[in-house]
């Protein structure tokens, strides 16, 4: 069995500031620990559950977070950015029996998670077809593109909310919630427990259930903050200003959607 884990920071147990996801800053060497625990967690379920082959993408910031040693023989790590518009699940393909996501967090303008965003800051708001579009929405309909159920995702507890509908055979683990500025946090110890036997029962599942069939047309806004980006990013093919502050894309295919969440987020 073939499982692609991709790994982000600011849905881990207990971060709750943005001095915890980055590497020049003093809180982050906890952060860092705890995304790789968290990661691990996962990848003994999966082993447990029969995986032999595990590829695991490093997907916060410049994408060296996690700490090698750490890993066991049997997975493959990727560190840094291709330029694909794949990204986050950049090395998916067809080849894969499941797709897991491990520390992911609320889409752009949600108020129950301090570290709320899609892909970057720019935006106030980004909905796929009507949807909170989450950078799990994304990058899990990615995956679908090549027929990869995903199964497991742990996050915060909105993230998950949204998300179940999104896939049949998709286990969470809920890691924490909030509000404003504030998180409600689970035990470290706790959460790796959890995702553990979720990342393992996920994968014991009928996998073929689990897969979806991405809809047939798709409709990509964004909502920036600033005027000016509207304006800059209205002219990506595709897109066209719907007011001062939002663009709007149509498409058939789901690829230029990620070329646009790749330049325009």
């Amino acid at each position: 069995m073939k499982v692609l884990i991709s790994a982000d920071i600011e849905g881990t147990a207990f971060t709750t500031c943005w001095d915890e996801t980055e590497r020049d800053k003093p809180y982050y060497a906890a952060a860092q620990r705890e995304m790789t625990r968290e990661v691990r967690a996962a990848i003994d379920g999966a082993m447990a559950a029969g995986a032999t082959e595990i590829v695991v993408n490093d997907a916060h910031d410049a994408a060296v977070n996690l700490m090698p040693e750490e890993l066991p023989a049997c997975v493959e790590l990727i560190r840094g950015w291709s330029g694909s518009p794949l990204g986050m699940v950049d090395g998916i393909d067809e080849s894969f029996d499941a797709a897991m996501f491990v520390g992911w967090h609320a889409p752009a303008g949600d108020a129950r998670s301090p570290l709320a965003h899609t892909m970057s800051g720019k935006n106030a708001r980004v909905t796929l077809n009507g949807l909170p579009c989450s950078e799990f929405l994304l990058y899990s309909w990615a995956c679908a593109m090549y027929g990869v159920p995903s199964v497991l995702l742990a996050g915060d507890r909105r993230l998950t909310e949204l998300s179940r509908p999104l896939h049949p055979g998709l286990y969470t683990v809920a890691v924490k919630d909030g509000a404003g500025g504030l998180t409600r946090c689970k035990a470290p110890v706790l959460v790796a427990q959890e995702i553990r036997a979720a990342a393992e029962a996920a994968l014991r599942q009928d996998l073929d259930r689990a897969r979806i069939t991405l809809p047939r047309r798709f409709t990509f806004e964004v909502m920036y903050k600033e005027a000016r980006n509207a304006v800059r990013y209205s002219y990506f093919p595709g897109f066209r200003k719907v007011d001062d502050l939002t663009i709007r894309m149509t498409t058939t295919d789901y690829m230029n959607v990620l070329r646009a969440a790749w330049f325009c987020l």
